[in-house]
């Protein structure tokens, strides 16, 4: 089942590059993700056993997060299928000032892209050794930037080429950091081992030392693919130039995956008696973060660079969650559930938008509710999802999180959190309300876009062309991140306990 889940979306990528017809290679691309999705819903029936000795096996962790990545990989496979079919057949009125549809790109390569990005992650969740995962994320780093260069645009590629260049930087960080767990290990005369299992069950014979200096350089080296300030300047650039798609499994999936890799090195180095150093850096960056992004959200004209620096912002609170421990890992576990879901919707109907109104500045973007009113209904659902209000689960998981900082009477950090939210949701309110309602006339348009729109009125002002598959995948994503809100299925919530027992919560 391991070996099936990982050679699935290879070989469907591989057979994607030499299929000729769109409507197969579309095809193949939502039946992998569904065959994918099928075989995890599988594997929490009957849990696999491990292969490559151990190497590739399925934790409670790994499977949580295997769960998230499959699920937003099947939405944004379904809502690919309209969406490429519209950049197929581009509109030749329309202006490429602002980089959206400016190119057809090659949709084979496109398509395969998506399938080995989906196996490069599913290797990254599933993997139990240090090396194994930091090869994996240097392939999903490969196997992603070409998809956000995908429009052509000039800005799409300096995106791509510094998604390229400071996520490697990362990644050779992280890579030292495997050296020094290697030295942690070796200490004692014990031999050399990067497996999760063996460093666990012999994390009191770790040299502190060196093990301090892994945990250091991995927090800095997989912060940086996850995007923790300050070193989160990749993210904004990759996820506002890329496909609103690939925008959606970056944030939803990718982002969640490197996090893996912090909470492996944590669950070592708390099983090693280190457990308060680690909680004091992962608090420090997880504060970082969440000012960081409120800063730039609240001055923040691309609704597309918005949502990024959002996931920043939450990245930062899941990574506050584990530093707060107990009922705070348990918060940071299930908010990367709700979170995932929330940006993945959020994502997608940006991309609509983006269709509608060829701008991703949100004071052109007027009366979505009007002129599309299911785009204009999920964008503010969206809003409220992505800013923690019941009945939705983000909102349990915020909470979670902010009763773990005030039971241990961190009344601080509680009210630097609650600031943090508070003021973000201002700035996402006063964006997407505005682009919700409105009049939705030309004459309303103004600014140095206003020639540009005014030039294209049938494209802009003309009826919305917004099909079924680019409204249900953040429609169905919407209800369930609600459902999640008003019950936690059983089996959800064992999972999730679980996994967070496993790294030192409850």
């Amino acid at each position: 089942m391991i070996a099936l889940l990982f050679w699935l979306p290879v070989l469907a990528g591989l057979l994607a590059f030499m299929i000729r017809s769109d409507r197969l290679r579309r095809g193949l691309l939502v039946g992998t993700a569904l065959g994918h999705a099928l075989l995890v819903g599988g594997v929490w029936i009957h849990r696999p056993h491990p292969i490559w000795s151990g190497w590739l096996a399925l934790d409670d962790v790994g499977l949580l997060f295997l769960t998230i990545t499959s699920v937003v990989f099947l939405a944004a496979a379904v809502y690919a299928v309209g969406y490429l079919a519209a950049e197929h057949h581009p509109d030749p009125r329309r202006d490429f000032k602002e980089g959206v549809l400016f190119s057809n790109g090659p949709e084979s390569f496109f398509t395969g892209g998506l399938l080995l990005f989906l196996a490069t992650m599913t290797v990254m969740v599933m993997s139990q050794n240090f090396g194994i995962f930091w090869v994996a994320l240097e392939a999903s780093t490969l196997a992603s930037a070409p998809l956000i260069y995908f429009h052509r645009h000039h800005r799409s590629l300096e995106a791509s080429w510094k998604y390229l260049v400071l996520c490697s930087v990362g990644i050779a960080v992280a890579l030292l950091g495997n050296f020094c767990l290697a030295l942690a290990a070796s200490a004692h005369g014990n031999g050399v081992s990067l497996e999760v299992v063996p460093l666990l069950a012999h994390a009191a014979m770790l040299d502190p030392r060196w093990l301090k200096a892994a945990f250091l350089f991995m927090l800095v080296g997989y912060g940086t693919k996850m995007g923790l300030a300050p070193l989160h300047t990749w993210l904004p650039d990759a996820h506002a130039e890329s496909p609103s798609l690939v925008s959606a499994l970056l944030s939803g999936a990718l982002l969640n995956c490197a996090f893996l890799g912090i909470l492996r090195i944590y669950q070592v180095c708390a099983a090693a008696g280190l457990g308060s150093f680690s909680q004091g850096l992962l608090t420090g960056f997880g504060l970082l973060s969440m000012a960081v992004a409120t800063i730039y959200i609240l001055n923040q004209s691309d609704y597309k660079r918005m949502l990024a620096y959002s996931s920043v912002e939450h990245m930062g609170l899941l990574t506050l969650g584990v530093g707060l421990g107990g009922a705070g890992v348990f918060g940071a576990l299930l908010h990367a559930v709700n979170h995932s879901l929330a940006k993945a919707m959020l994502f997608l109907v940006a991309g609509n938008i983006l269709s509608l109104y060829q701008t991703r500045t949100s004071a052109l973007v007027k009366g979505v509710l009007r002129r599309a009113p299911s785009v204009g209904i999920l964008w503010l659902v969206g809003l409220f999802a992505i800013t923690g209000f019941p009945p939705f689960g983000t909102f349990l998981s915020e909470f979670t999180i902010l009763k773990r900082a005030f039971d241990l009477k961190d009344f601080a950090i509680g009210t630097a959190v609650l600031v943090f939210l508070g003021l973000v949701f201002v700035g996402f309110a006063t964006s997407i309300l505005a682009m919700a309602q409105g009049p939705t006339d030309s004459d309303e348009l103004s600014g140095e876009d206003a020639p540009v729109l005014a030039a294209t009125p049938t494209a802009i002002l003309g009826s919305p062309s917004i099909g079924w598959l680019n409204v249900m995948p953040p429609a169905v994503l919407g209800a369930v991140l609600l459902a999640l809100g008003l019950y936690l299925p059983a089996g959800l919530d064992h999972l999730l306990h679980a996994a967070a027992v496993s790294l030192g919560g409850s």
